[in-house]
C-alpha cells in the first residue's frame, strides 16, 4: 500500500487466508537471494496469527503486548507499510513501542525485514495478509497510534469502495484506538485526500487537528519521509498530511 507505489498492484483481486478479497498483487520483482532467506528465516519469527474460531477471527480475541518480550509503552499499528521504511523509522526511534505492521506484498514484506534484521529491532511485529481481519481481533481501545501512508488511491470511480479510508474501515480503527489516540494519513493524489477528508472528518470518533494550512502541508519531526513521498515531491506533487484523533467514548 504504502511507499511501494513503483509496483503499483493491478486489478486482479486474490483471497486473503481468512477469505476477504484483496485488491492488489502478492509479489512484484522475483527476492534477491538474501530477502528470499529473510522471508523463509526471519518473518516465521515476527508473523502473527490472527485467532480464528470457524470462518473469521475471534472478535477482539488477541492481545497484540503478549507478542513482545518486553513490555511496551504502547501499541502501534501501521496499515499497508509499503516498503517498510516509515515502520522502520517509528521502530528504531521508538524501542518502548511495539509496532504491528499489516502489508500483503510479499517484496514490501523482504524490504522491511531487511531493515529489521539490519538494525536489530526487537519491536516490530508483521501480519502478511490483509489488515481487517488482524482489526477485527485486536481489543477495543488496545493501540495508541495508526498509520495509513500513501495508500493505493483507486483513482477510477467505480474503484472508490476500495479505498481503505472510507465507512467499511473508519469504525474498526475507531473501535481499536484508545481515546485520543492519533491517526495519521497521507497521500500525494488530491482525490483520494479529499474522500479520506471528508470521510474522516464526519465520523464521530474522530476529530482533525489541523488549525492552519501548515498543518497539513507539513510533516511532523516524528514522521519521516517515506521513498514515494520523494519521488512524489521530484515529479511535482505536493504530499498532505492528516492528523486525526479518537475522541474521548461515551
Amino acid at each position: 500500500m504504502t511507499d511501494s507505489k513503483t509496483d503499483r498492484p493491478t486489478d486482479d483481486a486474490p483471497q486473503s487466508e481468512t477469505g476477504n478479497r484483496l485488491f492488489g498483487r502478492r509479489k512484484g520483482r522475483p527476492l534477491r537471494k538474501r530477502r528470499t532467506s529473510l522471508i523463509e528465516d526471519l518473518l516465521p519469527q515476527l508473523q502473527i496469527t490472527v485467532p480464528k474460531s470457524g470462518d473469521g477471527p475471534t472478535p477482539g480475541s488477541w492481545d497484540p503486548a503478549s507478542l513482545f518480550d518486553t513490555p511496551k509503552r504502547e501499541i502501534w499499528l501501521e496499515v499497508g507499510f509499503g516498503m517498510g521504511h516509515h515502520l522502520a523509522w517509528q521502530a528504531k526511534h521508538n524501542p518502548d513501542v511495539g509496532i504491528v505492521g499489516a502489508e500483503p506484498f510479499l517484496n514490501g514484506i523482504a524490504g522491511l525485514l531487511g531493515m529489521i534484521d539490519d538494525d536489530d529491532l526487537g519491536n516490530v511485529r508483521i501480519h502478511p495478509d490483509d489488515a481487517r481481519p488482524l482489526l477485527d481481533a485486536l481489543p477495543d481501545a488496545s493501540v495508541g497510534r495508526a498509520f495509513v501512508l500513501f495508500a493505493d488511491p483507486w483513482p477510477k470511480k467505480r474503484h472508490a469502495d476500495r479505498r481503505f479510508i472510507g465507512p467499511e474501515n473508519l469504525p474498526r480503527l475507531a473501535r481499536v484506538l484508545k481515546d485520543g489516540a492519533e491517526l495519521r494519513l497521507a497521500s500525494d493524489d488530491m482525490g483520494l485526500v479529499r474522500w479520506m477528508l471528508d470521510h474522516t472528518v464526519k465520523h464521530p470518533d474522530f476529530e482533525w487537528t489541523a488549525r492552519r494550512p501548515s498543518d497539513w502541508r507539513i510533516r511532523p519531526d516524528d514522521w519521516p519521509a517515506t521513498r514515494y513521498e520523494e519521488k512524489a515531491i521530484a515529479a511535482g506533487r505536493k504530499p498532505v498530511f492528516l492528523r486525526f484523533v479518537r475522541r474521548p467514548r461515551g
